[in-house]
């Protein structure tokens, strides 16, 4: 795994910003406040973090609810249980603000179970086929919990458990630091592995940064699991889609890797020039139907990029999505049958999709994946960027 630090974290580059007006903003700089508690009052009123109960776990842990907002009427809000984005709250072109995302108002039904709306996803996100990898001669056994495969990190992820808050006071961006530690064997992977995420909301852009170090080799696949629909209800086959990849890697009817890296010239899968979502459906043969495969990003290897743009015609919103990871899986909701809701809002099959950042599915094993392996001493930095805004 490359390990090289992204200049991008901690003090992110604005498209639009100067450089003088960057290195002012670095100098700034942020402060960080107690753990779990609000900051201290900012001089831009508007830019702040918000802090309220939002429940208690079975084994008594208190959970709160973030509630970031800026200058750009952009409002997100997020849980340290699971590092869950609740919601994300944007204008339309008519000036009208709704959630964007799919999920709950209420930590119950969160405990209750639910299909990761907004998580943070680890230790590996995605699958690992037979629930079994091995490293340095050794092999490790993970839960089950997909078929005969391991998803998501297991029964108990990082979707899964309470997250250490800290909010960082700073005049130009909202933003919240999540602490975790992972031990040794926690779903079966070994080493204690140390995360931190960081959101942050500046100007018209959520940052989402991720960092990682263990005492024992491992492997590593973080993201997180948000479901969109920019029109705030109804279906996502008519949003238009672009996404920037001319490879993806086909999968059998377990939605584990082949191994093949296939161009996607010629088939559905092929998004380079924008389409509606569900306009190729019926060609993907597949039940239920609708995509769940990773693309391999076009561009230069570890450097940050453009992943994926999708825009909601009715609505002119859009959301752009720019990653340092090599791929993004394209995930069309699938799974959802009407059986969860929120208020009047029944999440029903095609209702959301996630453009999930990652390296590929089963990588630790697929020789030829780009790597996942995490050592003692290196230091695990990746950073998603989704930025937000309206065309007429």
């Amino acid at each position: 795994m490359n390990t090289r630090i992204y200049e991008l974290s901690k003090y992110p580059h604005i498209t639009g910003l100067s450089v003088m007006v960057a290195l002012i903003l670095i100098l700034v700089g942020c402060n960080s406040g107690k753990k779990g508690e609000a900051a201290a009052e900012q001089k831009n009123p508007k830019c702040k973090v918000e802090t309220s109960l939002f429940g208690m776990t079975p084994e008594g842990d208190s959970v709160m609810l973030y509630t970031l907002k800026n200058e750009q009427d952009i409002t997100v809000t997020i849980t340290n249980y699971g590092g869950i984005i609740t919601g994300i709250y944007i204008p339309d072109k008519n000036g009208k603000t709704t959630n964007i995302t799919l999920g709950f108002d209420n930590l119950e039904q969160y405990l209750a179970g639910h299909p990761n709306f907004g998580a943070l996803i680890g230790r590996y996100g995605n699958r690992i086929a037979n629930a079994r990898f091995s490293l340095d001669g050794e092999t490790y056994t993970l839960a089950a919990n997909n078929g005969n495969n391991s998803l998501h990190g297991g029964v108990k992820g990082f979707d899964d458990v309470t997250w250490v808050p800290e909010v960082i006071s700073c005049d130009e961006r909202a933003a919240l630091r999540l602490s975790y530690l992972s031990v040794d064997g926690e779903e079966g992977y070994p080493g204690n592995l140390s995360v931190t995420v960081t959101y942050e909301l500046l100007m018209d852009q959520l940052f989402i940064t991720y960092e990682a170090e263990c005492d024992k080799a491992t492997v590593l696949n973080l993201t997180n699991h948000a479901y969109f629909n920019l029109a705030g209800e109804g279906s996502i086959r008519d949003h238009i889609l672009y996404i920037n990849a001319s490879k993806y890697t086909p999968v059998n009817a377990e939605l584990i890797p082949t191994g093949e890296i296939a161009n996607v010239e010629g088939t559905p899968f092929d998004f380079r020039k924008p389409k509606e979502i569900g306009e190729r459906f019926d060609q993907l043969g597949n039940d239920p139907v609708g995509y769940d495969h990773n693309f391999v990003l076009d561009g230069s290897a570890n450097e940050k990029r453009l992943a994926a743009k999708v825009l909601d015609p009715k609505t002119g919103r859009f959301v752009e999505v720019s990653t340092t990871e090599p791929g993004v899986q394209f995930y069309t909701g699938n799974f959802l049958d009407g059986s969860l809701s929120s208020g009047k809002t029944t999440f029903d099959q095609h209702s959301g999709f996630c453009l999930e950042t990652q390296h590929f599915p089963d990588s630790p094993n697929q020789t030829d994946f780009p790597s996942t392996v995490l050592r003692p001493g290196e230091q695990f930095v990746s950073q998603t960027i989704f930025r937000f805004g309206v065309e007429e």
